[in-house]
């Protein structure tokens, strides 16, 4: 099931990376008084009273010489409706109410969605409420929150408003036959093409300008193979070609977007062939331990001669060594061709991504592999490995109890999820392995 949104707006400098940085008990966003430090969106993920929800650390409105400041504000805004499912507003007690807040209150009003107000930097208040507080019931958006994102003050009553606003979870994302498949790549690779294609419908807008989808849109589909989710993202740029907040949330949109997925199609241009963006994206896939079939579109167009398929499969794997249990396929999304291989693909990659193993046949698996390669020794002392046993799925994650974590060195990490995936398959997934002491707990 994917976890609700919550995204932080405001102006510079009114302390929305400190308030991020304390919910999530880490200091991730830069946290500086210059205006306009928070330059990409930041999201981590957060829990209050048992309730998981992604946090959104959004830039403030920066002004640019080929910008107004009202438009970017409108940018934000907007992006952060369509992004969060609960909007924190935050703003600064000790300025009062700006004209600029005051804007972007008046776009937040029109979204429908639940707004928490926040007045940070009440840092020098009693327990009563300041009367600077007041001033901010003219936004029109409910009670303010007067807190010290500095101090933690007042931080329980706005985590608990959040928790109040966080809409239930659709019933339907909690049925299992249906699998959320994410199409990922950089700009232009032809994800929109493929969903309509898919679709039998113009359902995106399809054009050979890098980034005409900004969002990441959903469409729900039933085929002969099963009932699907596909989810077209806008693509990741390179860090020096995003400079328009829209495209700031469009890289975060894609994160969320991997995240929800139970499989991402990372989508490869074939005339371009694998380049470092696509790298980036391929890692936070396999980060997130997600599902990855590698799609290699517009193979209509490549030229080919004998042994095209297997040079070209041959220098994919080597430029994504780490994806290398993920399935390439090749098709054109313009004629179709090989389309309907893909759902085969995803089926299979969803049901490896979600397999379980039992503790019997790990350590049948496990006996058999230390009997072929004895365990590593170091200044006299071996590596004793005692049992195998999986944790959990999506992606597989198996814990090995050993008498010293430090004798297992990776070589031999890496041995084992071999033979495990020899055995088992795993296609399509990556797998983790936790190591630990057998006096841990």
């Amino acid at each position: 099931m994917s976890k609700k949104s919550v995204a932080i707006i405001g102006r510079p400098n009114v302390g929305k990376s400190t308030f991020f940085n304390y919910i999530i008990g880490k200091r991730i966003a830069i946290v500086e008084d210059t205006p306009g430090v928070t330059r990409d969106r930041i999201y981590a993920e957060a829990t209050w009273r048992d309730r998981t929800f992604n946090l959104i650390d959004t830039g403030g409105i920066e002004p640019k010489s080929d910008d107004t400041i009202l438009e970017q504000m409108k940018q934000q805004a907007d992006m952060a409706i369509e992004l969060a499912d609960v909007i924190v507003f935050m703003t600064d007690i000790k300025q009062g109410v700006t004209a600029a807040d005051q804007d972007i209150a008046n776009m937040l009003r029109r979204s429908q969605k639940p707004i928490i107000l926040v007045c940070n930097k009440a840092d020098k208040f009693g327990t009563s409420e300041p009367e600077e507080l007041y001033e901010f019931y003219h936004l029109g958006l409910g009670d303010p929150h007067a807190i010290s994102a500095v101090n933690a003050k007042g931080m329980g009553d706005v985590l608990d408003a959040i928790y109040e606003a966080l809409p239930e979870d659709d019933a339907s994302e909690e049925d299992g036959e249906v699998i959320k498949v994410a199409l990922i790549g950089k700009p232009n690779v032809g994800k929109s093409s493929l969903v309509n294609y898919i679709l039998g419908e113009n359902r995106m807008i399809v054009s050979d300008i890098a980034g005409t989808t900004r969002d990441a849109i959903d469409s729900e589909f039933e085929n002969e193979y099963g009932k699907y989710v596909l989810i077209d993202t806008a693509g990741i740029r390179r860090k020096s070609k995003v400079t328009e907040n829209i495209e700031k949330y469009s890289i975060s949109r894609t994160l969320l977007a991997i995240e929800r997925a139970d499989v991402c199609v990372l989508m490869i241009d074939a005339l371009e062939g694998v380049t470092e963006q696509d790298t980036k994206i391929a890692g936070e896939a396999h980060e997130a331990g997600k599902g990855v079939i590698i799609v290699v579109n517009k193979w209509d167009a490549y030229e080919k001669q004998n042994g095209t398929l297997e040079n070209y499969t041959k220098e994919v794997y080597e430029k994504l060594s780490y994806l290398s249990y993920a399935p390439i396929l090749f098709l054109s999304a313009k004629t179709g061709q090989r389309v309907q291989k893909l759902f085969e693909l995803i089926n299979q990659v969803a049901s490896q991504n979600a397999m379980r193993v039992s503790t019997a046949m790990l350590n049948q698996v496990l006996n058999e592999a230390i009997a072929i390669v004895q365990p590593p020794t170091d200044k006299g002392r071996r590596l004793k490995i005692f049992y195998i046993t999986q944790a959990s799925t999506k992606p597989p994650t198996f814990v090995v109890f050993v008498n010293d974590k430090k004798l297992f060195h990776f070589s031999y990490e890496r041995y084992l999820m071999n033979q495990i995936r020899k055995e088992f398959g795993l296609t399509g997934t990556p797998i983790r392995m936790i190591v630990r002491e057998k006096n841990e707990e």
